[in-house]
């Protein structure tokens, strides 16, 4: 099958297109200036531009990545389907975490802008009369060679290179956590054979911020501080029933991956 991953240089899309390329697939990584994104016929198209960490000092290239461009593929490009990489954040304010729940937001807060954007780009997905476009909400995705600045990459760096790690959330804050070798592997086959619209991409059960501060002391030795203004953050479990039904979708857990994670960043400050 021909693929084509837009967002091939970020985290998500560089792990997804060696996987393709691993399996024998013709992956194109075309960049958003490249004029074969309108001219050649693209296949399964995923989308994973986006920004993520940064949104918050990057409003104008968040809203470009996560709706503008989108719409010139969608009304542009040729493509046998297009998946959609949104987040399960959206469900932030939502009754449930099931796909068809009603989601909602607050655009006069500016920490709302990134799920106020990935809803955009839903909307435009679902709006866009193609049955064959689809959306992919995933959670919190975790891997060895994330260099980021989101929450677990920081405090993993942290407990590796500084044996000490501070926490700005509460220990019993918690959320999903979902690898990347299996949001790799299900995501080609939601974007060339899925019979829904709309897919939870999520481990389907939380991690405590405790949890992970107890493995990494047990791992690293490393001292764990929480801030004395810290907030409690506590994520709604995500119904993953869709994906495991279709899929037989059987994620791995993040405190089993702890040790191997520990060992790839120890690695990597040696």
């Amino acid at each position: 099958m021909r693929y084509t991953v837009l967002g091939a240089s970020g985290f998500i899309g560089s792990h997804l297109a060696a996987h393709l390329a691993r399996l024998g697939h013709d992956c194109l990584t075309p960049g958003r200036g490249d004029p074969a994104l309108y001219t050649e016929p693209l296949g399964h198209v995923v989308y994973a531009v986006g920004v993520t960490a940064d949104f918050r000092s990057r409003p104008f290239d968040t809203v470009r990545a996560h709706v503008c461009l989108l719409a010139e593929v969608l009304e542009r490009a040729r493509f046998d389907s297009l998946l959609y990489l949104s987040s399960t954040r959206v469900y932030g304010r939502a009754a449930s975490t099931a796909e068809d729940a009603v989601l909602g937001a607050d655009p006069a807060n500016a920490d709302e802008l990134y799920n106020l954007s990935k809803m955009t780009g839903e909307s435009l997905c679902l709006a866009s009369g193609r049955p064959e476009v689809r959306v992919a909400r995933l959670s919190n995705v975790y891997g060895a060679a994330d260099r980021s600045d989101n929450f677990l990459p920081s405090i993993l760096r942290d407990a590796v290179g500084q044996g000490r790690v501070a926490l700005r959330t509460t220990l019993d804050s918690a959320k999903d956590y979902v690898s990347i070798e299996d949001v790799v592997a299900v995501l080609p086959r939601i974007a060339a054979e899925g019979r829904h619209r709309l897919y939870n991409v999520a481990a389907g059960a939380n991690v405590s911020n405790g949890a992970l501060a107890q493995g990494l002391s047990r791992l690293c030795g490393c001292a764990v501080e929480v801030a004395p203004d810290a907030r409690r953050v506590v994520f709604p479990p995500i119904d993953t029933r869709r994906l495991c039904g279709e899929f037989a979708f059987s994620p791995r857990r993040l405190p089993e991956d702890l040790a191997a994670l520990v060992r790839h960043y120890r690695g990597q400050t040696t």
